[in-house]
């Protein structure tokens, strides 16, 4: 289909305000049009694509099961629109736009909690925040900045290492038997939650302790560590997770670790970005924000230590 066959805004926005109301009347009152310019479009639409996209009925509208698939994809269609106008309007002659990626569940429990202020410090500066698992090309993509886990390299680009990692097995209490678990296969008695991006995560984890189990590929299996915490947290299995991404359930007591043992990941976090940007303002202002958080991290934790100790 070429550009000029696509259907236009004015169509899908007739579309969707016609299945909210169930009525080209309404609609139309409320798009300002007449009754027929919105019949007219929505039949346009139709015909581009070559489907029903409603039913009459006793002089009512009904939205066919066509028109109910392409209704869902056209309110994002519209959301975006929107967003992106109203973006657009409030976007300041000297302000700029920083493309930030970062995996979903560090980025939710780790990064967001580090930007408080930073609008303040660089008022110029709009963060556009994305989840992105999958390799990439930085460039290509017109992304500044990269949060990711790794070894620490990335081409074309200039790589930061923020923390390590150590991974824990975590369950609610009341998925622990009294007694306790006794070795670490005990755990096989319950369900192991699988990660998708951590296939060999509980076998790893297993080896390291010189035990070995068939089930360690055996359980349901979760994009995110996000969705494993939750799952755990519910009661449906014990979940193997880096420790500082479990923090906020452990301390509520919402989460326990049944078996002290924790893996130290041989890969790391890091940040990247593109080594022709270094120079960039919005990009070392950034990085010199997130290099502070995590220096004022790591002397809270030193703190805690010595109290500790």
């Amino acid at each position: 289909m070429s550009r000029r066959h696509l259907p236009t805004l004015t169509a899908m926005q007739c579309f969707e305000a016609s299945a909210r109301h169930l009525s080209f009347t309404r609609a139309a009152d409320e798009l300002s049009l007449t009754q027929s310019a919105v019949s007219k479009q929505v039949a346009q639409l139709e015909s581009v694509l070559e489907h029903p996209l409603f039913r009459r009925v006793r002089k009512r509208l009904q939205v066919t099961p066509e028109g109910s698939l392409y209704l869902t994809e056209v309110r994002k269609i519209l959301a975006q629109v929107e967003m992106s106008t109203r973006y657009m309007q409030s976007y300041g002659g000297q302000s700029e736009v920083l493309n930030v990626t970062t995996l979903p569940t560090f980025g939710a429990r780790w990064l967001i909690p580090r930007l408080n202020g930073f609008r303040f410090r660089h008022p110029n500066v709009y963060l556009n925040i994305s989840n992105r698992m999958e390799p990439f090309d930085l460039e290509e993509e017109r992304v500044d900045v990269a949060f990711f886990f790794g070894h620490g390299a990335w081409p074309k680009a200039e790589c930061i290492k923020l923390l390590n990692e150590e991974v824990v097995a975590v369950c609610a209490p009341s998925v622990v038997p009294e007694g306790g678990i006794g070795d670490p296969l005990a755990l096989t008695e319950l369900v192991l939650l699988q990660s998708a991006t951590r296939p060999e995560a509980w076998h790893d984890w297993f080896a390291a302790q010189g035990a070995y189990t068939e089930h360690s590929y055996h359980g349901p299996r979760f994009d995110t560590f996000s969705m494993s915490l939750r799952a755990a947290r519910a009661g449906c299995g014990v979940a193997l997770v880096p420790r500082f991404l479990a923090e906020e359930e452990l301390k509520a007591g919402q989460l326990i670790i049944p078996w002290a043992f924790s893996l130290a990941s041989r890969d790391a976090y890091y940040l990247a970005y593109p080594e022709y940007k270094a120079e960039q303002a919005k990009v070392k202002g950034f990085i010199e924000w997130i290099l502070e958080h995590l220096d004022a991290q790591a002397k809270e934790t030193d703190g805690k230590w010595r109290a500790g100790a």
